[in-house]
């Protein structure tokens, strides 16, 4: 099982402290002029991948310091047991398996059971591509609403908007949060005859969930719809579907030991199989699979999800650069950035150890993010001359799906944004502003901000998946490094628990005690609450 240790207590956190210390003033720009070949000792080239973090604020010692750090609490051994399935997310007794969702060489103690789901998967959506799967009218399915939230929402949505060049004729949509005006606004577009429904829920008793799903299942009794052949269901809670009106061959199975912010992979990316069809989904699995054994097999300093983790828990944990930004530049990534913010967020926003201990260091890093080029339009004046440090993940596609000479403006950004922020405009880097100009001083901008560059050769499923899979395992490897469970989420549950309350207090109009803060906006709100239906 894992190590327990508490990080800073150990020989290589001190190091690293010590070696801080030697770094903290320390400029980029001297450390490229020293050593013109940096880049050769600070890149991983890895199939269709380039990961360059040459433009960090690491030296040789430095990376050598923080690979001790992973060896000092036995990485490998918690990799090892991530993979063979130990009860590693401990305090709720489950393994951690969505690694054995993409296991296509069949290693895993799981495969049959998946692979008889993923042939299911493979035999609907097949189905109801070619129209073979009709609607209560003898119709073929022409739009597809997937109920979800959370990781049954936010991943599956990602993936068919990031692959939408692969996309067939169905039109697919995502409804998550319970805000009527929105659903509305759909339902107005969809005809009822031809909408097929997918709710989402492991449980099947998710709260915002199984209202959106009542609102689909109103709706299309409404327009005269047979519900059986219109919803299907994702969820572990068979009888619960069931008894919503759902057929039994129509309900496909989730895990325990597949946390939601992990499981497109499994039978909740059924959205993605209909959108795209399933060979890009299992293209999609096969990306992240090839990920998950260079995970396994490389050595730290050459492991993407590795180094990405260490570098980000050096500027977390040393230089107190609490925030990280992913910058796409792609458009078909624009929910790439909030996904991840649900991986990383979701799993790292701990301060108690698994010893039972409060935390006496930070953990998890807020993640943000935006499309290039937007972005810079937006908030990089910060990045260039503000008083706050981000490190930026810079993620560029070498080529485009629809070949264009604007490609090459989108990249020449790319790259030029990255340069600035490491060069900055002094000194040496950058033509010196002109002595008559009065607002010289204000444009001038000391670079040494750190980022990591992916370029990756096409935008495609297997690629994408590989690129999930980085994101996934740096995760694991920063929370296992900080000495906390990375798989629960019991922070999010109390709030669902209030909403409940609160809930029966305005339907009751009866507010029971609260703070004053709550209580005055409740009054407020059952004051000039007007239900107009």
């Amino acid at each position: 099982m894992f190590v327990k240790d508490n990080p800073s207590g150990t020989v290589s956190w001190e190091h690293l402290r010590n070696h801080f210390f030697e770094m903290q003033y320390v400029k980029m720009q001297e450390l490229f002029n020293e050593d013109k070949d940096r880049i050769k000792k600070f890149h991983i080239r890895w199939k269709d991948f380039i990961v360059d973090f040459s433009k960090n604020r690491i030296n040789d010692t430095t990376l050598r310091l923080l690979v001790d750090f992973a060896n000092e609490m036995k990485l490998s051994q918690g990799i090892e047991a991530l993979f063979n399935g130990e009860l590693i997310n401990e305090t709720e007794k489950r393994s951690v398996l969505h690694t054995a969702l993409r296991d296509t060489k069949n290693k895993s103690a799981v495969t049959e059971e998946i692979k008889e789901t993923l042939f299911r998967i493979k035999m609907f959506s097949d189905k109801v591509i070619k129209g073979e799967y009709r609607s209560t009218s003898d119709k073929p399915f022409t739009d597809i609403v997937n109920v979800g939230i959370g990781g049954s929402d936010l991943g599956p949505k990602m993936v068919v908007e990031a692959l939408g060049n692969y996309r067939n004729h169905l039109k697919t949509h995502f409804v998550s949060n319970i805000d009527f005006d929105a659903i509305d606004e759909l339902l107005k577009k969809l005809n009822p005859e031809t909408t097929l429904v997918i709710v989402v829920s492991k449980s099947f008793t998710t709260k915002e969930t199984i209202e959106n799903a009542i609102l689909f299942k109103n709706w299309l009794i409404e327009h005269k719809q047979d519900v059986s052949k219109h919803i299907i269901a994702v969820s572990t809670n068979n009888n619960e579907a069931q008894a919503f009106g759902i057929q039994e061959q129509n309900i496909f199975p989730m895990w325990d030991f597949v946390g939601g912010r992990f499981s497109l992979w499994s039978a909740v990316g059924i959205s993605i199989a209909l959108s795209v069809g399933y060979a890009h989904f299992e293209d999609l699995l096969k990306g992240a699979e090839s990920m998950d054994e260079h995970f396994k097999q490389e050595s730290f300093d050459k492991n993407i999800p590795v180094v990405l983790a260490l570098l980000s828990i050096w500027y977390n944990n040393f230089f107190g650069f609490e925030t990280e930004v992913v910058i796409p530049y792609a458009n078909k990534l624009t929910d790439f950035p909030a996904y991840l913010q649900q991986v990383t967020m979701e799993s790292n926003g701990k301060n108690i150890d698994r010893a039972q201990n409060p935390v006496n260091y930070q953990t998890g890093t807020i993640v943000w993010g935006e499309i290039g080029t937007n972005s810079q339009h937006a908030f990089f004046q910060l990045f260039h001359q503000g008083t706050k440090i981000i490190p930026v993940d810079f993620i560029g596609f070498i080529n485009p799906f629809n070949e264009s000479d604007m490609h090459d403006l989108l990249m020449a950004n790319f790259f030029a944004q990255s340069e600035a922020l490491l060069n900055g405009k002094v000194g040496n880097y950058a033509e010196q502003p002109q002595e008559d100009d009065v607002n010289a001083v204000y444009k001038g901008f000391l670079g040494n901000r750190p980022s990591n560059t992916f370029l990756i050769e096409k935008l495609t499923p297997e690629s994408l998946g590989k690129l999930l899979a980085i994101y996934e395992h740096k995760t694991f490897v920063q929370g296992y490094l900080w000495n906390i469970y990375s798989f629960d989420q019991f922070g999010v549950e109390y709030g669902k628990k209030l909403a409940e309350s609160i809930r029966e207090e305005i339907q009751n109009k009866h507010i029971k005690a609260h703070d004053c803060s709550t209580t005055f906006l409740l009054e407020n709100y059952l004051k000039y609450r007007k239900k107009t239906l």
